[in-house]
C-alpha cells in the first residue's frame, strides 16, 4: 500500500505582531494565524514557526497573559484550541519551544526570540528533541559586541512517522542578516545571502544536520535572510547538497533571485525563506504557497512573510539512490546534545 505524503509548514510569525508593526504581540494576529493554518487541507504534520517570543514586554503590553508566566507560545496554543473547538475537530498539535536570546535591561524584560516546532501527534511521534540546549549557530563578526547580538539557533528534532516507522529529522532555523562590519557588504547591491557572517552561519547549520541526521532522511527550514542564487543558496544547494522544495516542484527559478518574494518591508520585495531536504525525502508539491502580498493566499497580511507549505515523501531505506554520508564525531559537531 502506497504511504500517505508529508507536509509542513515553515512560516516567520513576526512575534504575532503584524498588526502594530512587529512592536508588541496582540491577540488578532495569533487568532488569525491560528485560524489560516486550520483551514489548510489537508493538515500540516509539521509547522515550523519563526520569530516567537517566550515572555517579555513586547509580547504582553499589548495582549495581557491569561496567567502569569504564559509564553506567547502557549497563548497562541490556546487559540489554536479554540479554533479546533469552533470546527469541531480534535486539535493534533503539540508544540516545542526552542529560545534564542533575551534582551534585558537590568532585571527588566524588553524582548526575546526563539523557534517553535508543532508536531501532529496523530500523524508522528516526537523520538528526540534539543528543546533545553537549541544548536548555537551565530557567527560574532566583531567580538566586542557579542553579547548584544541576537543569538541564531537550530531547532532539532527527529520525529518517526506513525503508519511505518521511517524517521525523519527536522531543522528549523533564523540566519542572521548580513554583517555591515564586513568590506565586502559596502561593496555588493546584492547584500542578503552575502555576508560572511551567513555563510559561517550556514556553514555551521550544514555540520548540524549531518551530525545529527546520520544519514536519515531530514527537512531544512526557516528564514535564511537569503534570496535564490545568493552565496548562502549555492552553497546549500551545490556545497552541502541540499534540494530546494520550491525549484524542485518548479515554483522558483533557483538562478533567479527576485522572482518569487516571501517577506516584504516597506516598498522591498526579497524571497528569504526556504525549505530544504536531504536524501530520502522527495517533494510533490508547494500547494497553498503564495507569494509576498498576493491576496489570493488565506495568510495575507498576517506577518512581513509568508509561509512555505510543502508535501513530500519519505522514501524507505532500499529505495534511496546513494549511501548515506559518514556522520561526524561527536566533538566535531557544534554544541548541543
Amino acid at each position: 500500500m502506497a504511504q500517505t505524503p508529508l507536509r509542513i509548514v515553515s512560516y516567520n510569525v513576526r512575534y504575532f505582531g503584524h498588526a502594530l508593526r512587529g512592536l508588541a504581540s496582540t491577540l488578532g494576529p495569533k487568532r488569525r494565524v491560528a485560524a489560516a493554518l486550520a483551514a489548510l487541507e489537508p493538515l500540516p504534520d509539521i509547522i515550523c514557526l519563526q520569530e516567537v517570543e517566550t515572555q517579555s514586554f513586547r509580547s504582553s503590553v499589548a495582549h495581557r497573559p491569561n496567567r502569569p508566566g504564559e509564553t506567547q507560545l502557549e497563548a497562541f496554543m490556546e487559540r489554536m484550541d479554540e479554533t479546533f473547538a469552533n470546527l469541531r475537530r480534535p486539535m493534533p498539535y503539540e508544540a516545542f519551544y526552542f529560545r534564542a536570546h533575551h534582551y534585558k535591561v537590568g532585571d527588566f524584560s524588553l524582548y526575546t526570540t526563539g523557534l517553535a516546532i508543532l508536531v501532529n501527534t496523530q500523524r508522528l511521534s516526537v523520538d528526540i528533541h534539543n528543546v533545553d540546549a537549541p544548536h548555537r549557530i551565530t557567527h560574532h563578526h566583531v567580538r566586542m559586541l557579542r553579547e548584544r547580538k541576537q543569538s541564531r539557533i537550530c531547532a532539532h528534532m527527529r520525529l518517526v512517522r506513525l503508519e511505518d516507522g521511517l524517521p525523519l529529522h527536522v531543522f528549523n532555523t533564523h540566519l542572521s542578516l548580513p554583517t555591515p562590519f564586513a568590506r565586502a557588504f559596502w561593496s555588493t547591491r546584492d547584500k542578503m545571502g552575502n555576508g560572511i557572517n551567513q555563510l559561517h552561519e550556514a556553514r555551521a547549520l550544514t555540520q548540524v544536520v549531518r551530525h545529527k541526521s546520520a544519514g536519515e532522511p531530514f527537512l531544512v527550514c526557516g528564514d535564511f535572510n537569503s534570496p535564490p542564487a545568493s552565496p548562502v543558496f549555492h552553497y546549500l544547494c551545490d556545497e552541502a547538497g541540499f534540494t530546494c522544495a520550491q525549484a524542485k516542484v518548479g515554483q522558483i527559478d533557483p538562478k533567479t533571485s527576485r522572482g518569487f518574494p516571501t517577506a516584504g518591508f516597506m516598498h522591498m520585495r526579497m524571497h528569504l525563506d526556504h525549505i530544504f531536504a536531504g536524501e530520502g525525502v522527495r517533494f510533490m508539491d508547494a500547494e497553498e504557497t503564495f507569494a509576498f502580498g498576493d491576496t489570493r493566499s488565506r495568510f495575507h497580511g498576517l506577518s512581513d512573510h509568508m509561509p512555505l507549505i510543502a508535501r513530500f515523501h519519505l522514501d524507505p531505506p532500499a529505495a534511496r539512490a546513494g549511501a548515506a554520508p559518514p556522520a561526524e564525531s561527536e566533538a566535531s559537531a557544534p554544541n548541543g546534545p
